[in-house]
């Protein structure tokens, strides 16, 4: 072969590393906002259940608009947190309620790594006016 043949098969494969490279982390990237859109849905999910248990009266195993009611146990147990310390583990991630008085927040840790650090949505709800609000950042894991 000619230099000029093995010059071109060398930058033929060259051109296709850095393109399975870049493909590499375009799907990486695109798995990871992924991944905190479906926390941000679910965690969203949870703090409507978290205002329909402040709403439901006490006769009907909600907490009847009383703050004294407003547990994080009891909360957990009523949206379906069912693991130690209300949480709660799904395919998308690992998920923690916390408060009890006005307003409760609720954690979604996700499953997909990027940089060392996992998607992380954390949704308020207060309980008052019923406003629910979400921010996304990231860490390495749930919030004490």
């Amino acid at each position: 072969m000619g230099t000029q043949q093995l010059l071109l098969i060398v930058l033929g494969v060259i051109i296709v590393g850095i393109a399975i490279a870049v493909g590499i982390t375009i799907f990486n990237n695109q798995a990871y906002n992924a991944n905190a859109n479906a926390l941000t849905s679910e965690t969203t999910n949870y703090a409507s259940s978290v205002l329909q248990y402040w709403k439901t009266p006490i006769s009907q195993g909600g907490a009847g608009r009383d703050i004294a009611n407003m547990t994080s146990a009891k909360i957990a147990t009523f949206i379906g947190f069912t693991g130690a310390d209300n949480t709660l583990e799904t395919e998308n991630g690992s998920f923690k309620v916390e408060g009890g008085a006005d307003p409760v927040t609720i954690y979604g840790l996700g499953t997909e790594k990027k940089s060392g650090k996992y998607p992380l949505v954390t949704t308020t709800v207060v309980l008052d006016p019923g406003t629910v609000t979400s921010n996304i950042t990231s860490a390495e894991e749930l919030p004490e």
